[in-house]
């Protein structure tokens, strides 16, 4: 769960409130009820508020805002690490008066007490940023998920390697993201076509 809980925190405190929810969602959908359930539902939420409200959608901010107070309301002020009793102050004044809370600045998500971003996340936080980001900014979301495989196997042999760099790359250099993508997409079809050239070995 850290992987996919600091990727959408880290996606989230880029501004990117929409695709933010992404990183939580296949990994709560396969949650039963409980804790972690209403934690990772009530965060989904709040993320949602933030975007309906950049959006003036006033009255959709405003019934969210009630929801995720509620998903939030019995967890811990650190629920895995996150401070909640800042989300579910925010959310108590989102809910009172949307359009009296400030937006230019929506409160940040902190882990650990830090509001962490991309060059906060491991490999596996990255991995999962890095499917988010490719998806919510339409790039082919085949190349990542190969990408992601070939870095592993990097990180099993030696630890660090060229799939490994420009996945952190992709995910932490906003500005440069579609040359680098690029380049991670060329690399994956080469090392694609290599594999099929050897399996063609032995048909």
């Amino acid at each position: 769960m850290d992987a996919h809980l600091q990727a959408g925190i880290a996606v989230y405190n880029a501004g990117r409130y929409h695709a933010a929810h992404d990183a939580w969602e296949d990994y709560w959908l396969d949650l039963g009820s409980g804790d972690d359930e209403r934690f990772l539902h009530g965060l989904i939420q709040f993320t949602a508020v933030v975007h309906h409200a950049k959006n003036e959608n006033w009255s959709g901010a405003q019934g969210l805002a009630e929801s995720a107070g509620e998903y939030l309301a019995d967890l811990t002020p650190e629920y895995r690490g996150v401070d909640l009793d800042s989300v579910r102050s925010f959310l108590e004044r989102v809910a009172a008066d949307p359009e009296a809370v400030e937006w230019d600045d929506p409160p940040r998500l902190t882990h650990g007490g830090e509001a962490i971003g991309y060059d906060d996340l491991d490999f596996d936080a990255t991995a999962v940023a890095a499917e988010v980001l490719a998806e919510a900014d339409g790039y082919d979301e085949d190349a990542i998920p190969h990408a992601i495989e070939y870095a592993r196997d990097e990180l099993d042999e030696r630890g660090e390697g060229r799939f490994v760099g420009l996945l952190f790359a992709f995910v932490r250099d906003s500005e440069h993201r579609p040359v680098v993508y690029h380049r991670l997409r060329d690399h994956v079809q080469r090392e694609r076509q290599k594999d099929d050239d050897v399996a063609g070995l032995f048909d």
